[in-house]
């Protein structure tokens, strides 16, 4: 028997966990969004060269992957609630202790520890929605908190840029640590116990063969890579947008905060035709729409970077186009991917994602080193040869997916 029922329909007493879950995982973003406009400040204050504006990102990503590998195994054994609570306080102390940094270094270990906090959200907070409600309605919630977490990238720069015409860097932590502290309260009061398993081992040779087998499991490894790799364009627009409209084209910080409207504008309109489609048709016909203008987006902008190397206005609008394809793909995949398994969910997430940010901190250095070598244009390749990745492996996710379900009927 089921330790939770998954709820069905969504009542005023079920809502409170789901969006105190996307409060924190809102927090975790402005984290980053709001101090974007500043890297710059931040950098200058410690008399360093600006590829440490992306270097901060990819220590906050690299920090999301440390402990999935024991955050989903301990969960599905102690239950996902204790471990959600911990780590929401943990990031909230991580935030209030960017006040006392005097160093670079300092700043970049912060931004690693700060960054633990999204092993949590997904091996943890995510696994217990899917298991504290349907599938219409898990990818339903799922799609919509994707929405709320996308205010942050398309609200956060320019938040930040008007924050920072007022107070220095350092007082926006304060803000995110008290944004938080609202989450740790409402997950405190609303969170369901939707897992624990005394009798499931936490010794390093269980852990070690657990994973080797989900190592083994094709459709997680796919769906894993799959996730990992549709969000690099994304990310590696936030981690570079900066650099390429406010250092190099010298534009000014408002200016960088209102060209990332159109970007994930678009992806909150696919994440909301996504919420309008998740129960009218199967969860893989999404993820075959947003494939035209995921990758179709990313040629568009590599086609224009190509005659303009310098044309940020060409980057943004295919990324654009690829944005809204994001939203219409990213929920329905995770689902999918989540449950081609038979280990426990926490597992399985922890695993989806230590594969996906391992390939988000990889992809972002890639685009990285492109840029700085070839502008918008190395950029542009880098976030293409990510989406034809991408479909190559969603083509034989989907093939095997629709294999094993007609196997499945026809027994």
């Amino acid at each position: 028997m089921a330790l939770y029922d998954p709820v069905s329909q969504l009542t005023q007493r079920h809502i409170i966990f789901p969006l105190s879950l996307v409060l924190f995982e809102f927090a975790t973003y402005i984290a980053h969004d709001m101090i974007q406009p500043g890297m710059l400040l931040v950098t200058r204050e410690f008399n360093v060269g600006p590829e440490w504006v992306s270097t901060s990102l990819t220590a906050y990503l690299t920090g999301g992957i440390v402990l999935q590998w024991l955050l989903g195994p301990l969960s599905d054994r102690i239950g996902r609630r204790p471990v959600m609570l911990f780590g929401t306080a943990f990031f909230m102390l991580g935030c209030i202790a960017m006040l006392w940094v005097q160093n670079i270094e300092q700043f970049v270990l912060l931004r690693f520890l700060q960054g633990i906090s999204l092993c949590f959200i997904g091996a943890v907070g995510y696994a217990a929605i899917q298991e504290a409600f349907n599938e219409a309605l898990s990818i339903k919630i799922m799609a919509l908190m994707a929405n709320v977490a996308l205010v942050a990238p398309l609200a956060g720069p320019l938040a930040g840029a008007a924050l920072l015409s007022i107070c220095g860097w350092r007082t926006l932590f304060w803000l995110f640590g008290a944004v938080t502290a609202v989450a740790l309260a409402g997950l405190w009061y609303g969170m369901p116990e939707t897992s624990g398993d005394r009798a499931k081992s936490l010794s390093l040779t269980s852990l070690a063969k657990g994973y080797y087998r989900l190592l083994g499991e094709r459709q997680v490894i796919r769906g894993s890579l799959a996730i990992g790799l549709v969000t690099v364009p994304c990310l590696a627009w936030v981690a570079l947008s900066p650099v390429i409209i406010i250092h190099d084209a010298g534009q000014s910080r408002m200016y960088y905060a209102l060209l990332q409207l159109p970007v994930f504008l678009a992806m909150i309109i696919g994440n909301l035709t996504l919420g309008r489609l998740a129960s009218r048709m199967p969860v893989e016909q999404p993820v075959r729409l947003g494939a035209w203008p995921v990758v179709g987006g990313l040629a568009a902008a590599a086609a224009g970077t190509l005659f303009n190397p310098h044309g940020y206005l060409w980057l943004t609008a295919g990324l654009s186009l690829y944005g809204f394809g994001t939203g219409l793909v990213s929920a329905g995949l995770y689902r999918m991917t989540l449950f081609s398994s038979r280990a426990g969910k926490g597992s399985v997430a922890a695993m989806l994602g230590m594969i996906s940010i391992l390939v988000f901190a990889l992809g972002i250095e890639a685009a990285k080193a492109a840029y700085f070598s070839m502008a918008s244009t190395g950029l542009s390749m880098v976030n293409l040869c990510c989406g034809l990745l991408w479909l190559w492996l969603i083509c034989a996710f989907l093939r095997e997916n629709g294999s094993r379900q007609r196997n499945s009927g026809d027994a």
